[in-house]
C-alpha cells in the first residue's frame, strides 16, 4: 500500500486516494463500501441500505419522544422539562451563558472568543456580559492558561478556550505543572479549582497536520487533571457545566466536527451530568466496544453491520465520557459479562489512552477474556491531509477489527 501512495507523488488526487483505499479493504467491505465518503457527511450514501453518518444515529436525542424515555435525564428529572433544538456549537454556548449568568466571578477568555470564536461556541457573550468577563487574549497559549491559573488561584471561574486541541501544547507546562499540582504543592493551601480549559479536537474532514489531533493521552498521564470528551450537544452542554462547578481543573476536549453535525432536542434548564462515570449506549452479551468523542458514531455503524452480518451477536457500546479519572468499574462489569473487549479512538495507538484500558482490563478481567483485548486506533503518524481516510479508524477498519475479536 505505501509504495502504491507513494507512487503518485507528494498529492494524489482524491479520485486516486479512493482507489488506493478500497484496494485495502476486503473484497466484502470493497463492494459494501463503493460510495461511503464520511460519517459526517449528511449526504453519505446509504452503505448496503444502512443509512451511516451521525445525522442517522440512535443515540441523537433528536425529539421529544426520546428525551421523555431517556433514563439519564429522567433521573435527573428532565425528561418532561423543555427543550430547544441545538447542534453541539449552540448547547456550548448556551452551557457558558449559564455559567455566566449564576457565577459573577465566571469569565470566558481566548483568542477571538469576544466576536465568538473560530465556531462561534462564544458568539453574543461579550455583548452580553461586557468586555470585562469575556474578552480576547493575545496569541499565546501558555499566556492564557497561566492568566487562567492565576485568576482561578484567587477565586474566580476562569473558562479559557484554547482555538485549536492541536495548539495546547506550548501551554503545556503551564497545565501539568502548574495547574495540576499547585493544590499538592501548597498543601491544599492554595488551588485553581475554578478553572476549566476548552479546545476543539479531533478530525474534521481536512484539517490535517495542525487542526485534527487528539491530545487527551498526553493529559490522562497528569494527577490533578480531569479531562472530559463529550459526544453530543446534550452530552457537551451537562459535562461542560459539571466540568465548570468541578473543584479541580478540567481539559474540556471537545470533538469539532460534532459542532454542527450532532443536533438534540437539549433541556433548557441548568443541569449537569455525571463526570467519570460511563455510558452504556447500547447493551450487549458478546463483546464490549469502547470509545468516546465522535468515534461513538464509526463504531455504532459498525456495530449495526456487524450484528446485520453475524446473526445471533450481540454487542455492547460504551461512551467513556471522560477520560481521567475513568470508569473502571462499567468497563470491567462489561468486560466479565462478554469476555472480549474493543477499545477505538483517533489518537495514535502507540500511548494512546486505549492502551491504559487495555492494561487495566487485562488485568481485572484476564480469567474471563475469551480473546485478546483489539484496539483499532490511528496510526503512528502525524495526521495526514489527502490520506487522512487511511489514518483513521474508519467503518471498515472498526467492523473488520470487531469481526476478528469475536471469531478469536
Amino acid at each position: 500500500m505505501i509504495r502504491s501512495i507513494s507512487s503518485f507523488g507528494r498529492y494524489p488526487s482524491f479520485q486516486q486516494t479512493n482507489k488506493i483505499y478500497k484496494k485495502t479493504l476486503s473484497p466484502f467491505l470493497r463492494l459494501q463500501l463503493t460510495n461511503y465518503s464520511s460519517l459526517y457527511d449528511h449526504t453519505a450514501e446509504p452503505v448496503k441500505n444502512l443509512n451511516v453518518g451521525v445525522a442517522h444515529s440512535s443515540f441523537l436525542l433528536n425529539s421529544i419522544a426520546k428525551i421523555r424515555n431517556d433514563s439519564e435525564l429522567s433521573q435527573l428529572g428532565l425528561a418532561q422539562a423543555p427543550t430547544k433544538k441545538m447542534n453541539m456549537c449552540q448547547a456550548i454556548n448556551d452551557a457558558l451563558t449559564i455559567a455566566l449568568n449564576k457565577d459573577n466571578k465566571a469569565i470566558v477568555f481566548g483568542e477571538d472568543v469576544a466576536f465568538g470564536g473560530v465556531f462561534r461556541c462564544t458568539v453574543n457573550l461579550s455583548q452580553t456580559f461586557g468586555e470585562e468577563r469575556v474578552f480576547n487574549t493575545p496569541l499565546t497559549e501558555q499566556g492564557i492558561v497561566g492568566f487562567g491559573i492565576g485568576v482561578a488561584a484567587q477565586g474566580h471561574t476562569a473558562i479559557a478556550e484554547i482555538q485549536f486541541a492541536d495548539y495546547i501544547f506550548p501551554a503545556f507546562d503551564q497545565i501539568v505543572n502548574e495547574a495540576a499540582k499547585i493544590r499538592y504543592r501548597s498543601g491544599g493551601e492554595y488551588d485553581v479549582a475554578g478553572l476549566t480549559i476548552r479546545s476543539p479536537c479531533s478530525a474534521v474532514g481536512h484539517g490535517a497536520l495542525y487542526h485534527s489531533q487528539s491530545p487527551e493521552a498526553y493529559f490522562s498521564h497528569t494527577p490533578g487533571l480531569k479531562v472530559v470528551v463529550p459526544r453530543s450537544p446534550i452530552q457537551a452542554k451537562g459535562l461542560l457545566l459539571a466540568s465548570i462547578a468541578d473543584r479541580n481543573p478540567v481539559i474540556f476536549l471537545e470533538p469539532k466536527t460534532l459542532y454542527r453535525s450532532s443536533v438534540e432536542q437539549v433541556p433548557e434548564a441548568d443541569f449537569s451530568l455525571p463526570l467519570s462515570k460511563a455510558q452504556i449506549l447500547k447493551p450487549g452479551t458478546d463483546i464490549t466496544i469502547v470509545g468516546y468523542g465522535s468515534q461513538i458514531y464509526t463504531l455504532e455503524n459498525a456495530i449495526t453491520m456487524v450484528e446485520r452480518d453475524m446473526p445471533g451477536i450481540s454487542c455492547e457500546l460504551i461512551d467513556l465520557r471522560t477520560i481521567l479519572p475513568w470508569d473502571v468499574e462499567t468497563v470491567v462489569n462489561s468486560v466479565n459479562k462478554t469476555g472480549r473487549l474493543v477499545i477505538s479512538h483517533e489518537a495514535p495507538i502507540t500511548s494512546g489512552f486505549g492502551a491504559e484500558i487495555a492494561s487495566e482490563i487485562s488485568n481485572r478481567c484476564f480469567t474471563k477474556l475469551e480473546s485478546p483485548i483489539n484496539r483499532i486506533c490511528g496510526f503512528d503518524t502525524p495526521f495526514p491531509l489527502i490520506f487522512e481516510r487511511f489514518y483513521l479508524p474508519d467503518l471498515a477498519r472498526c467492523y473488520e477489527g470487531i469481526i476478528k475479536t469475536l471469531k478469536y
